[in-house]
């Protein structure tokens, strides 16, 4: 059975810095990223052993542009696209580049910091950094809004089989789909909202993280339009948010890992596009996404094979049912497709 990379089942820690990179376009410089990639758990545990309680992990998760380069001769993951952007009226979720991205997490910012030092050394001159977010717990695991987050999350006897890709894909079983978006939010506006206006935008209680009952809470609720049941059973992702922010601007860093990324876009898909009703996520009022990228994080055992990868292969197919897109294009969904189908 194939071991899913450390810390992916785990807890979002402390502190996180979320890495996403560029790779140059030569084949050495492939290669060299190869096996960076590949060394990245040894690096964990050579950085963490001088402090065991900071629990220090680093998960390597591939976009889908460069997984033919950076895992040559390896089918694509089945569902592995680019993210697709979402437009609805004002609202937008945009599309943007990433071909590797780093998630690093621990108890000490001071151990992010420095297994990111080394591992950005190690790929200088053959990557590069184009989105840098250290992140942090904020209070009791709030957002900076003051909600608890991740509430809804698969509990520990869950999370296998919500989040790591098994038969249905056997070469990459172990694996698992990875969404980022960073949001800037509009504080300003959301503290002008009452106490009530804002538990009716999330659908919880502000102080005890409560459900709001269904005759208190709108339709735009958060908790309602993430919710996802298909065949009578709720459909789960595992979001390991964290606050990030300055003085002038912050918000939210979401990172779902999911077995099937069609689950986090439906998510997705639900709070930025209008149903019928002309009702969308009311969240979106005050918090605006400014990145967003698709990955795949390969197993253990795939991850620490990379560097013995062959330097060339031949491009594998798209995902069944995805258009490919040329590295640097977009995907969108169409939204008036998506109305017709009868599930918005």
């Amino acid at each position: 059975m194939a071991t899913q990379q450390s810390g992916i089942l785990a807890g979002p820690g402390r502190s996180a810095l979320f890495l996403t990179l560029a790779v140059g376009p030569g084949s050495d410089e492939a290669a060299r990223v190869r096996g960076v990639c590949a060394a990245i758990p040894t690096l964990v545990r050579s950085v963490g052993h001088r402090d065991e309680t900071a629990a220090l992990s680093c998960i390597v998760a591939i976009g889908a542009d460069a997984w033919e380069r950076l895992a040559p001769g390896r089918a694509r993951p089945a569902q592995l696209h680019p993210f697709r952007e979402l437009a609805d009226g004002p609202r937008t979720a945009p599309s943007t580049p990433g071909d590797l991205l780093l998630h690093i997490r621990a108890e000490r910012t001071d151990f992010c910091h420095e297994l990111a030092r080394v591992i950005t050394v190690k790929l200088a001159g053959a990557a590069s950094v184009i989105d840098e977010t250290s992140a942090f717990a904020y209070m009791d695991s709030r957002d900076l809004i003051g909600f608890v987050d991740g509430t809804e999350n698969p509990g520990a006897e869950e999370r296998t089989q919500f989040v790591l890709v098994a038969d249905e894909d056997p070469e990459h079983a172990g694996g698992s789909y990875v969404t980022v978006q960073r949001y800037v939010t509009d504080f300003a506006r959301w503290n002008a909202c009452t106490t009530e206006d804002q538990e009716a935008a999330i659908g919880r209680t502000k102080a005890d993280d409560i459900e709001l009952d269904d005759a208190t809470c709108p339709p735009s609720a958060h908790k309602l339009r993430t919710t996802i049941t298909r065949d009578g059973a709720e459909q789960k992702i595992l979001r390991q948010n964290r606050a990030w922010g300055t003085t002038s601007q912050s918000g939210t860093y979401f990172i779902a890992y999911a077995r099937d990324l069609s689950v986090t876009e439906e998510m997705l898909v639900r709070m930025f596009v209008a149903d019928a009703e002309g009702v969308y996520d009311r969240l979106l009022d005050f918090s605006v996404p400014v990145t967003g990228t698709n990955f795949f994080a390969p197993s253990l055992d795939v991850l620490e094979g990379l560097a013995d990868a062959p330097a060339s292969a031949p491009a594998a197919n798209a995902a069944d049912g995805v258009t490919a897109v040329p590295s640097g294009g977009e995907a969108t969904l169409g939204i008036g497709d998506l109305r017709g189908r009868g599930g918005l």
